[in-house]
Parts: structure tokens; C-alpha cells; sequence
């Protein structure tokens, strides 16, 4: 069991998902705990959220921009570095060549140190969760953009002619594994993260007991490392 990464601490971190708000419930209590501790972290969006409402007068257009302003809005309350929308058709998503490409890019730009993205097998270990299937693609793509196509030159060679020189990621973290083996303490941040999730009001406005979800979810995640709140992760250290 590991319970804090191990290695030198990370300079720079980057998050890769599919929606708005995908961060939020996944990491993003690890992701204020890094930006406190000095951590450059860069969050990737890969679709524009545009299928992610019940409303029947809301347009595709007009979901994409209020996405967009609560993802940036959660993104300031965490402190984040940046936050990148790549825009693919949100309940499309696959793992192509081109989406590979696109997070390849950002990797080669932002260079971090610990890429964290979700889970890219349908694991039907929860009750009442399918897993969505963007998650699942943009995990794939996040994952075939880190090894190889990120740290070697001869791949994507216009990513060179953008003057983006290869970069190699140290770790990678997964959410929603079924087999995690770290576990990062939240403690000291489950309220600002509680905070980052209620600024997609879109999503989760009106929406009852979130908090108590929350702290219980990150309760259970805890329970194995002897922590109040924890997120948990499967962790890769490439060679």
C-alpha cells in the first residue's frame, strides 16, 4: 500500500477527462492539496459537455458556454494553472488518432511531471453505475497519448514542426480504478473541493445531500490507509 507518492515531488501536474465537472468529483481534492503545495496543475477538458442536461429548452450552444464558465469557475477556486478545452461532441467520444494527438499536444506543452485520467476498462463494480462511455475513451486516448506518443519524436512530427519537443510523464494516476494502490489525504481540502463541485451548478444545482455523499465516498476511499478522506488512485511509475 502506498499512501503518499514516494518519488520527488511533483513541479507540474496535468488532468485529463472528459467533462466539466469529471475532475471535480474524481481528484480534485488532490488537485488543491498540489496547487497549494507550489504544483503547476493543468486540467484538460476533452469534450464540450454539450449532451449533459434534462432541460428540453436548453440548447447544445448554450450548455457548451455555461460549461465552460463553471469548469473555469471551479478552476480558480482549486488554483489551478490552466484549464484546456479540446471541444469534442460530448456522448461521442472515442480514443482516435486525432484525440491522441490533441493530448499529446498538451502533454508536450505543459510537460508534467503526473498525468491523472480516468479509468479506460468498464469495470461494473459499482451498483447503479454503468461507467460513461467518454470516460472510458478519453482514458484510452490520455493513456496512448503518455506512452508512446508523447515521448517520442518520430510520432506526431508536425506536434515537432509546432515546436513541441517530446516529453516523457514520470507517473500516472487512475481514478475509479477497482484495484487502487495510493491514496492521496484530502483532508484538509474535501471543502474546497466540495465548493469546485457545487460551481457546476448546471449539474448539481438543487441537487440534495452532495456534501454528505461526498465526505462519505472520500470516507470509504480513506478507510484502507487510515486517513479521514482520501482519494484514491492506481498508480503507474514508468520506467
Amino acid at each position: 500500500m502506498v499512501q503518499e507518492q514516494a518519488q520527488e515531488p511533483y513541479s507540474r501536474a496535468m488532468v485529463v477527462v472528459a467533462h466539466p465537472d469529471d475532475a471535480e468529483f474524481g481528484c480534485s481534492g488532490t488537485a488543491v492539496k498540489w496547487s497549494r503545495e507550489g504544483v503547476e496543475v493543468v486540467y484538460v477538458i476533452v469534450t464540450d459537455g454539450s449532451k449533459g442536461t434534462s432541460d428540453r429548452h436548453m440548447t447544445p450552444e448554450r450548455l457548451v458556454e455555461t460549461r465552460n464558465r463553471e469548469q473555469l469557475a471551479a478552476g480558480q477556486i482549486l488554483g489551478l494553472k490552466e484549464v484546456v478545452f479540446l471541444g469534442y461532441p460530448d456522448a461521442y467520444l472515442q480514443p482516435t488518432l486525432e484525440l491522441r494527438r490533441d493530448i499529446t499536444r498538451q502533454i508536450r506543452k505543459y510537460r508534467p511531471d503526473v498525468l491523472v485520467t480516468t479509468n479506460p476498462v468498464r469495470n461494473l463494480m459499482g451498483a447503479g453505475y454503468l461507467g460513461h462511455p467518454d470516460h472510458m475513451a478519453a482514458g484510452e486516448a490520455a493513456l496512448a497519448a503518455v506512452y508512446p506518443s508523447a515521448r517520442d519524436h518520430l510520432t506526431f512530427p508536425e506536434l515537432l514542426q509546432e515546436g513541441l519537443e517530446p516529453h516523457k510523464v514520470r507517473e500516472v494516476l487512475i481514478i475509479g480504478h477497482p484495484s487502487p494502490d495510493l491514496w492521496i489525504d484530502v483532508t484538509d481540502t474535501i471543502d474546497i473541493s466540495i465548493r469546485a463541485i457545487r460551481a457546476h451548478v448546471s449539474q448539481v444545482g438543487g441537487r440534495e445531500g452532495l456534501e454528505a455523499r461526498m465526505k462519505e465516498g472520500r470516507r470509504q476511499n480513506g478507510k484502507p490507509a487510515g486517513m479521514e478522506y482520501a482519494e484514491s488512485f492506481k498508480r503507474f511509475v514508468l520506467p
